[in-house]
């Protein structure tokens, strides 16, 4: 089964594309401009190049369906329906944060820790077991303080993504590691999309939307002497 993976989530425009579990092409940039409106459709057709099919032999899209930037998610989500109502191909979305655990499963972690970085000291975040990868707790905004994460104290955990920068400043846990070079990425959503496919666990697109997680607050719009009127 072919299958197209868009992850617009975080800093990391990211598409793949897969023969079941096989990878067969990955085209991703991280930028701190967030380029997905640009970058997003050029990375499709280079991804499908490179993987040496068309678009219409892709049998499934897979979505990171976030927590992560609002605008980046947005994106994400009205490329891939768009590609799902053209190609009549079904809709899988995985939780972005699992993409951040998968290269470190199996590393010797009692517990993966992803933070997405939010604004000022908000992260988002679960915690997985390091072997299994099940979630330990649920995707939620946090605030860090000095006694965050307490309850894993003692436990050797990795705190992976850019979130973990500010993290690995106040947090007060001797066994922990942090790495702050990890972003979502396309390619480590195939093991979850495969199983999702296989289970038939497929979106409904006409009621599909982003894991915001948090509602987007934009500009306030400033009054003008019309307003009153």
């Amino acid at each position: 089964m072919k299958i197209l993976y868009l992850e617009t989530s975080s800093k990391n425009c990211s598409v793949a594309v897969s023969d079941n579990e096989k990878l067969l092409c990955l085209c991703e940039e991280v930028s701190d401009n967030y380029k997905q409106s640009e970058s997003l459709h050029t990375f499709v057709e280079w991804a499908l190049e490179g993987a040496g099919i068309s678009l219409k032999e892709i049998e499934a899209v897979s979505l990171g369906k976030g927590p992560g930037s609002y605008t980046g998610l947005r994106i994400g989500a009205s490329s891939a329906k768009g590609f799902c109502y053209g190609l009549k191909v079904p809709l899988i979305a995985v939780n972005s944060l699992e993409s951040m655990i998968e290269p470190f499963l199996g590393q010797n972690y009692d517990y993966i820790v992803p933070l997405i970085d939010a604004r000022r000291m908000e992260v988002y975040t679960a915690t997985y077991d390091g072997v299994t990868g099940k979630e330990i707790s649920e995707t939620q905004a946090k605030i860090l303080d000095e006694h965050s994460f307490e309850e894993l104290k003692g436990k050797k955990i990795l705190f992976a993504g850019d979130g973990a920068t500010k993290a690995k400043e106040i947090l007060k846990l001797p066994d922990a590691a942090f790495n702050e070079n990890v972003y979502p990425s396309a390619q480590y959503l195939i093991r979850k999309t495969v199983e999702k496919t296989e289970n038939k666990d497929f979106e409904d697109m006409a009621y599909f939307e982003p894991f915001y997680l948090k509602d987007f607050h934009g500009a306030k719009k400033k009054k003008s002497s019309d307003d009153s009127l």
